[in-house]
């Protein structure tokens, strides 16, 4: 064990802040609803640094509520701070137990805040021989660091951890002299975050500059004699403010607090309270991960694992511990799992699911696509706890024959037929030329119903509900990658427990999950519009689509000839060769060099922000910013599309075979995947001419193209009952320049582009929630002229604006909105104290209605088109659906017989308050048709 003191002081809000908003997007929820975001994270920041930095001394620092010498010299300090999302100040009693288990001390102090006890041990440990490291991602403590004191930012998002000596700190502040003038630039820029004013108008850069010039916030005020202009001005108006702002940036580091060495030296966490508390949480893998190693015995240091062995050491796949409140498995559960792998067997067993009135499956195969997928074995569970597993031979004509003893039972159209994800296991089936023929029953579609926000795979879910954990599939067949295994490599026994433990935990879920369907008012969705969907979306992903490949690969020629053309632009405008690639380097060109937007904008790392918003804006100034717009369109147009989709061609088809997701979008919109057709971009003319690639299957076909023609507005227009937008609607007007004529008080025809322009923006952007400043932003006018544009809007159709208020005001009742048809979405922030977090909720309480109905809408057409079809028998298919546009490969005999079916069956499967339109075309590829 090395002799090294080595000291982390932990910013703990600091920290559990940053933990929180890490998974904002795809937030860890609970099985009983609470938001683990920010414990999660922490816990991982925390194991992260124990075991990569082995601490020989430990601490955790928070403020209390009481006020400090800050609050007491400036009432306004940290007076803007959002109240904490409800789901974090949940969270954090379990963060502070989750500590306790680790054996962490707690360090508070009345009248202090978290960054001055730091700050005054960290000075204290330093005479004492310690390396500290402070771990705070608040660049604020850069004023603290010195040969032997550092700050330590975690990593985020695949990151590394950034550690922070004095060359890094003066460095990241622009070259500055020494650490203690942070304080200096801190004091002039001001602090948003803590409501430090600063100097209005110095940014960080005039910041940087005026540092260096004149070292200190003192001689700046004593020289201001040497600035001119509007800066000598503010900076003498506002002198005393600078003098205060530097005061209360300044960490203070003589806290009447002791280093306790003996209190801080790191100890063996307490196994029985972090299993409790990960238990309840429901972190298996974490809990997994920490306690299938054998514990450490005596106190942890020097180069070992805080939990034992060190990054070598295999975790054992073994329960967390023994009592009745752990995670179960297999190896702890009674079960009864065979494997029927005789004639005899078999047969006893088609007996029993004859008889059964319902019963769950899952196919083992050797592929992850469905159509390419070759049978390894076939499991089934009647009862609970109980299941049976049928191996596959790989032999074509023996495994067919096994399927053939299997067809009454999957064909049996009386039979409630359960499984997980189960479009999966019907298409593999379909490659044996079966059919299932009963009521389908999802799980992962039921989940996604009840909770459209969460987790739905089984694994999960069984964790959640079942309290259970499943075997892994990297147990059998190993991690991805080259060494990875195939199903059939393996042991039959081996695969039996698995695939068996598949059916028998989707019937267990099926049992706990349905009961909720009634009491979630979901089970309307799911009978009349998801499961019916399945089989539709399933023949669609047979059928696939053909690709012009040639089309592709001269269009691919045309864009390199296109990007390199604006490479060459690009670069003899700036002035210099740089790679347009990098967000880096493309930063400090149009910032540094062309100085383009002194008030340039940088990320977390110390880049300037290159994305699209600010080239858009800086397109206006500057030519250069839009050629790197039409860039990187083109760019990835020709990587993800143009040169992706042939690699996309399945050998055996020779056509393309989208993916169909039902359980991803949270609204009840479809998604897809390989390719997704959904993103295939249509805004610009390079965009549109990706369609051309997609062609009828031969020159038998066309292509045929079934839109909705508006249908959010027309759905915003019957739900709100508008009577202004129903009329409209019903006289069959363009009603974005009906909106025009109405919000700029003219007659229809007096419209100009400009008005209907800028009336298209609000019709669609006002279903978004989009504000003054967002519709100026997009328009490019002055943001009272936008909010007076919405005002009139909203006084032209006033029940659109009932609309919106009501509906967030129930949703705050409910906590959910609905569809048309029922659909819910749940809002866990709608009554949030945070502004950002509450109005995020009340956007999707607004749009989730509007948009999932239009997804419901098209869903069910899908479904009776369908329907329809294999009444006709016709030859035809429908191949693709994307948003409120369907697409079909239609036999040219069968064109003008098929229009009038799929319009009749779009117009009619929701009955709205206003006239619906579907538009049509045909033609030898998709633009053409569309």
């Amino acid at each position: 064990m090395s002799d090294e003191k080595k000291l982390f002081l932990l910013d703990g809000m600091a920290l559990i802040y940053r933990a929180f908003f890490a998974f904002s997007q795809n937030p860890r929820i609970t099985s009983y609803g609470l938001n683990t975001n920010a414990p999660y994270g922490f816990t991982n920041t925390l194991l992260d640094v124990l075991n990569r930095e082995k601490p020989t001394h430990i601490a955790v620092v928070f403020d209390t509520d009481k006020p400090t010498e800050r609050h007491v010299e400036f009432s306004d300090y940290k007076a803007h701070r959002e109240a904490m999302p409800e789901d974090l100040s949940r969270s954090i009693p379990y963060i502070f137990r989750i500590i306790e288990g680790f054996n962490i001390p707690v360090i508070t102090m009345d009248g202090y805040e978290a960054d001055d006890i730091i700050g005054t041990l960290a000075k204290k440990a330093e005479k004492e021989g310690f390396t500290t490291y402070m771990m705070t991602p608040d660049k604020d403590f850069g004023q603290l660091v010195s040969s032997n004191i550092f700050m330590y930012k975690p990593g985020r998002q695949g990151k590394e951890v950034e550690v922070l000596g004095v060359p890094e700190v003066l460095a990241k502040w622009g070259g500055i002299d020494n650490v203690d003038q942070v304080i200096d630039i801190l004091g002039l820029m001001g602090d948003a975050v803590d409501n430090i004013p600063g100097i209005q108008g110095v940014g960080e850069k005039t910041a940087i500059k005026l540092v260096k010039e004149f070292g200190s916030v003192e001689n700046l005020l004593a020289n201001t004699d040497k600035l001119k202009g509007k800066q000598k001005e503010k900076v003498e108006e506002q002198a005393d403010m600078a003098r205060l702002s530097k005061k209360l940036a300044t960490i203070i580091v003589d806290v009447p607090i002791d280093l306790d060495e003996k209190a801080l030296i790191i100890e063996k966490p307490d196994e029985e309270v972090l299993k409790e508390i990960f238990t309840e949480l429901e972190f298996r893998t974490m809990a997994k991960r920490i306690f299938g190693e054998e514990l450490v015995e005596g106190p942890v240091g020097g180069q070992q694992s805080l939990f034992g062995g060190g990054a070598s050491t295999q975790v054992a796949a073994a329960p967390i511990a023994d009592n009745e409140s752990d995670l179960k498995t297999a190896a702890t559960t009674p079960h009864h799992y065979e494997t029927c792998d005789t004639k005899e067997k078999r047969q006893a067993l088609i007996k029993q699911l004859n008889a059964a009135t319902e019963w769950c499956f899952d196919t083992e195969t050797t592929s992850l696509v469905a159509i390419d997928a070759e049978l390894v074995g076939i499991s089934f569970s009647i009862k609970p706890h109980e299941a049976f597993y049928i191996p596959v031979p790989a032999d074509k004509a023996a495994a067919q024959a096994i399927v053939e003893e299997f067809r009454t039972v999957f064909e049996n159209e009386n039979a409630t037929i359960i499984g997980q994800n189960i479009k999966y296991d019907m298409l593999v089936l379909q490659n044996y030329g079966v059919q299932l023929k009963g009521k389908l029953f999802d799980t992962m579609l039921t989940h996604y119903l009840l909770e459209p926000d969460q987790r739905h795979n089984m694994d999960a879910l069984a964790e959640n509900y079942l309290n259970y954990n499943t075997i892994s599939i990297e147990t059998l067949i190993g991690k991805k990658g080259k060494g990875q295994l195939n199903m059939r490599d393996i042991e039959v026994e081996k695969v039996a427990e698995y695939a068996a433990e598949d059916a028998d935990i989707t019937l267990r879920l099926k049992k706990v999950l349905e009961p909720q369907l009634d009491e979630k008012n979901a089970r309307y969705v799911l009978e009349k519009v998801e499961a019916p969907l399945i089989s539709v979306l399933a023949d669609m992903e047979r059928e696939g689509v053909r690709i012009d490949d040639k089309m592709l690969e001269g269009y691919s020629k045309e864009l390199e000839i296109d990007i390199a053309q604006l490479e060459k632009d690009i670069q003899e405008l700036a002035g210099v060769k740089f790679n347009i690639a990098s967000p880096k380097q493309l930063g400090e060109v149009l910032f540094d060099k062309l100085q383009l937007d002194p008030k340039a904008k940088k990320t977390k790392t110390g880049q300037y922000k290159t994305d699209e918003e600010v080239l858009s804006y800086l397109a206006r100034e500057h030519e250069i910013a839009q050629k790197i717009i039409d860039f990187r369109q083109l760019q990835k147009l020709k990587s993800t599309y143009v040169d992706a989709l042939p690699l996309l061609v399945n050998k055996h088809t020779g056509r393309v075979h989208t993916s169909f997701n039902q359980a991803v979008a949270a609204t009840g919109r479809l998604s897809s995947t390989d390719p997704n057709v959904q993103n295939i971009p249509i805004r610009t003319d390079r965009g549109r001419e990706i369609r051309k690639a997609f062609i009828p299957r031969d020159e038998n076909h066309l292509l045929l193209s079934a839109d909705y023609s508006q249908i959010e507005l027309r759905i915003v227009a019957a739900i709100s009952e508008d009577k202004g937008m129903i009329d409209d609607f019903k006289q069959g007007l363009d009603i974005h320049t009906a909106t025009a004529a109405k919000v700029f008080g003219v007659s229809l025809d007096d419209v100009d582009r400009d008005m209907r322009r800028k009336a298209k923006m609000v019709n669609f952007g006002i279903i978004y929630g989009i504000s003054a400043f967002g519709l100026s932003q997009r328009l490019e006018i002055p943001r009272k002229e936008a909010a007076a544009i919405i005002e009139s809007y909203f006084l032209q159709y006033p029940d659109i604006k009932r609309y919106m208020n009501d509906t967030v005001e129930q949703a705050r009742e409910r906590g959910y909105v609905e569809t048309l048809l029922g659909r819910r979405r749940y809002l866990r922030d709608i009554n949030s104290a945070n502004h950002t977090v509450r109005g995020f909720a009340e956007r999707n309480a607004i749009n989730a209605p509007i948009q999932g109905s239009a997804a419901d809408m098209i869903k069910l057409a899908m479904i009776n088109i369908h329907r329809r079809f294999e009444e006709m028998q016709v030859k035809s298919k429908m191949i693709l659906q994307v948003h409120d546009e369907l697409l079909f490969d239609v036999y040219k005999p069968e064109l003008e017989d098929l229009k009038p079916v799929i319009k009749k069956e779009m117009l009619g499967a929701m009955e709205l308050a206003v006239p619906l339109e579907v538009e049509m075309g045909a033609g030898q590829n998709w633009l053409e048709a569309h």
